[in-house]
């Protein structure tokens, strides 16, 4: 298995590239979407972070309230360390059978994860990593148009992550998604052509 961890900011168009790259051929492990599954009723974070945050934080179909949860944590550096605790283990668990999984299906698993730093990435064998890189104008215009953000709170939740400069210095290959789509495209097929050439080198 070549495995490859795919990362970028909020708004940086990572889910586009992911979605790219799983046409080319990739398998795809999404830890936004394993993060989201554990949290769900009978998920594997469900129980832990309903005792520790209490039924306020609960639906009225008994479901995690989940915008309501990180705001909540958003500005309590503690409570998002109590929840950092309980939820990635069980995402670290999950994503280690899907990848497992997805590793029998394609020669190349692309781990798509907002949150690759230091630490993840010496936790995984990574044969390379790929950092999709946005300006910062245009993540936040992005967030604004499709997502419905405040420019405010697009601007907020931008500062809070990784800066572009940390981000790329984990990179082995940088996707620029700084123009339009047909740009954007025409990086995925230089990326994924890069990528074709390591798992063939690798194997």
């Amino acid at each position: 298995m070549f495995l490859v961890g795919l990362t970028g900011g909020i708004g940086s168009g990572k889910s586009t590239v992911a979605a790219g790259l799983a046409a080319r051929g990739a398998a795809i492990v999404d830890a936004d979407a394993i993060s989201r599954e554990i949290m769900e009723p009978g998920g594997r974070a469900y129980g832990p972070v309903l005792e520790h945050f209490g039924p306020s934080i609960l639906l009225d179909d008994g479901r995690i309230d989940r915008p309501a949860l990180a705001a909540r944590v958003f500005a309590d550096a503690d409570a998002l360390a109590r929840l950092n605790a309980l939820t990635h283990p069980a995402i670290g668990e999950v994503m280690a059978e899907r990848m497992a999984e997805a590793a029998e299906a394609a020669p190349i698993v692309v781990l798509d994860i907002p949150l690759l730093n230091i630490a993840t990435k010496d936790r995984f064998t990574f044969g390379a990593i790929v950092v999709v890189d946005t300006p910062v104008d245009v993540a936040v215009t992005r967030l604004v148009a499709q997502r419905g953000f405040s420019e405010e709170d697009a601007r907020a939740r931008v500062a809070a992550q990784m800066t572009r400069e940390q981000r790329r210095a984990l990179a082995d290959v940088v996707v620029d998604n700084s123009g339009d789509r047909a740009a954007l495209d025409a990086e995925i097929d230089r990326v994924w052509a890069w990528l074709a050439a390591g798992a063939a080198g690798a194997g």
